[in-house]
């Protein structure tokens, strides 16, 4: 049985936890390292791509920095939170926002000490990062479009951070990129209605509370469409095994995605819409194993 002071520290280190939001870093770590295995650096052997220290150190400095940017966003969102996510927002207030700013310095500089044992061009490339996560989080997410575009742009930055260490320039990987990057916009929008009573109280500008709840749905039946440009090269133009089933799938998903959409008028609706997209990019992660089953025993 645990002490009373054992549960305390337990119950700071879930908060601590649930402000890094670290199943999401999990996420991140394993698609960065499909993404090298199978994507980027294809054409080396496994042992080699998995054992490169440098690559671990771009992984871990990208983990530091998106720890810290869950972090800095939890301080500005605080008071809207309360609103939109109460039960969260409980949890996460376990840790004083003295700690959380300290855990946040602190994550930032052994990302900025990590990316130096790759090159300088590294440190460069996480200090702008750092930056661009902090200018959002205090200014950028207030205002409609940037913010939406400025999110979707952070969120897929550490890919980027992997495609310069290889400089794997083949098309497949921008048409790829460029279907992340509608996904995790919708996503956002769809993020943004479902926050939209808390964005209202707290003076966010966003898209929903800018233009209404219609204009955002025609403008995420418009990515919705966009989505099939890429998904047609990645399926009938480029050699993506069997993860042309993912994509099959993805299209069918975002049909019943929209179906639902124009259906929706309450919070609930706008999570279940929302679940449905975070489902459709967890499943695109793992999807990655498609492209080629025998990887692992091949290049071994």
């Amino acid at each position: 049985m645990l002490n009373r002071r054992q549960k305390h520290i337990l119950l700071k280190f879930f908060s601590m936890l649930s402000v890094v939001r670290g199943y999401n870093i999990l996420i991140v770590i394993i698609a960065q390292y499909l993404t090298a295995i199978y994507i980027l650096a294809h054409d080396k052997p496994l042992k080699e791509v998995v054992s490169d220290l440098n690559l671990l150190m771009l992984v871990l400095a990208s983990s530091a920095t998106i720890a810290g940017g869950y972090i800095i966003n939890n301080f500005y969102d605080s008071e809207k939170d309360l609103i939109n996510r109460p039960i969260k927002s409980r949890l996460d207030k376990l840790v004083s926002q003295n700690t959380k700013l300290s855990f946040y310095f602190v994550l930032n500089f052994l990302a900025v000490v990590m990316a130096s044992y790759v090159s300088f061009n590294a440190v460069i490339f996480f200090s702008i990062y750092i930056f661009g996560i902090w200018l959002y989080s205090h200014k950028l997410k207030k205002m409609p479009f940037i913010g939406n575009f400025t999110s979707a742009v952070l969120m897929i930055t550490p890919f980027f951070a992997i495609f310069m260490y290889y400089k794997n320039y083949e098309t497949v990987i921008f048409v790829h990129a460029v279907f992340l990057f509608l996904m995790i916009a919708m996503r956002e929008l769809t993020k943004d209605l479902e926050n939209i009573k808390g964005d209202i109280a707290q003076n966010y500008v966003t898209i929903p509370v800018a233009y209404g709840e219609k204009v955002s749905k025609v403008m995420l039946t418009i990515l919705a469409g966009l989505t099939l440009v890429p998904e047609y090269f990645l399926i009938f133009k480029y050699d993506v095994g069997h993860m042309d089933l993912f994509f099959y799938l993805s299209t069918f998903l975002l049909f019943l995605f929209l179906i639902f959409l124009w259906k929706s008028n309450a919070k609930l609706h706008y999570l279940i819409l929302h679940n449905i997209l975070k489902f459709i990019i967890l499943a695109g992660v793992f999807s990655i194993l498609l492209i080629d089953v025998h990887v692992i025993l091949n290049r071994i």
